[in-house]
């Protein structure tokens, strides 16, 4: 999944058009067995995330209990429904992403953003490890103001306890979510058709201090 990108930002006006159909994906979850796209079933809660490169980020949360489903996509750009390459091209401003659908009785939004801070190196900018390019970057796309105000709090906690450890700021992109489009069929829970395929999650090692901003 190295493409040998420069990490720069394509404008607005410089990027891919697109186009209006969304790739086919599959009706369920190749582990858990729930549908990839909505509508949910009422009282579970949604988030975005990116972490780098998507097949290891998805793993790790549909690992999680309390996850009912999880697809990868593209989002945080500029071009409607991107194929892959495209987004690899570094022309569409996407960033690889997770969609994680989760029960907040069992998993609360806290303790999401905690396995999404451990889970991966937040401090690397337009990379994760030696995956280059914009669209590797540490991102989550919040659904709310709630959710937006939590991962603002956790990012900033997580901050100084990196920077105890003496390790650089955190880099992640805080935003409220855009449009979330679904990465084709292949891509869709890759290490469980590919369980031996590439995963380029490593985290730093520190903890991330949940109980310093969760609600309660």
């Amino acid at each position: 999944m190295r493409f040998g990108l420069s990490p720069e930002m394509v404008s607005s006006e410089n990027a891919l058009v697109g186009r209006e159909t969304q790739v086919s994906v599959p009706s369920t979850h190749e582990a858990l067995g729930n549908r990839l796209e909505g509508p949910f079933p009422e009282g579970l809660d949604v988030a975005y995330v990116a972490m780098g490169c998507f097949w290891g980020a998805e793993r790790l949360f549909f690992q999680t209990p309390g996850v009912f489903t999880t697809a990868v996509g593209y989002q945080g750009g500029f071009t409607p429904n991107p194929s892959y390459e495209e987004v690899c091209s570094g022309r569409t401003g996407h960033a690889e992403a997770v969609m994680v659908v989760f029960d907040p009785s069992v998993l609360s939004y806290a303790g999401l953003l905690s396995i999404f801070f451990e889970g991966h190196d937040p401090t690397q900018g337009y990379a994760q490890g030696n995956d280059v390019g914009t669209q590797y970057r540490s991102a989550i796309y919040a659904t709310s103001p709630e959710q937006l105000s939590m991962a603002h709090e956790a990012a900033a906690a997580y901050n100084e306890q990196l920077a105890l450890q003496g390790m650089g700021p955190v880099t992640t992109e805080i935003a409220l979510a855009g449009p979330f489009y679904y990465a084709e069929d292949y891509h869709q829970q890759y290490l469980v058709k590919v369980p031996n395929g590439y995963c380029g999650l490593g985290g730093t090692g520190v903890s991330c201090p949940v109980g310093l901003f969760e609600k309660s």
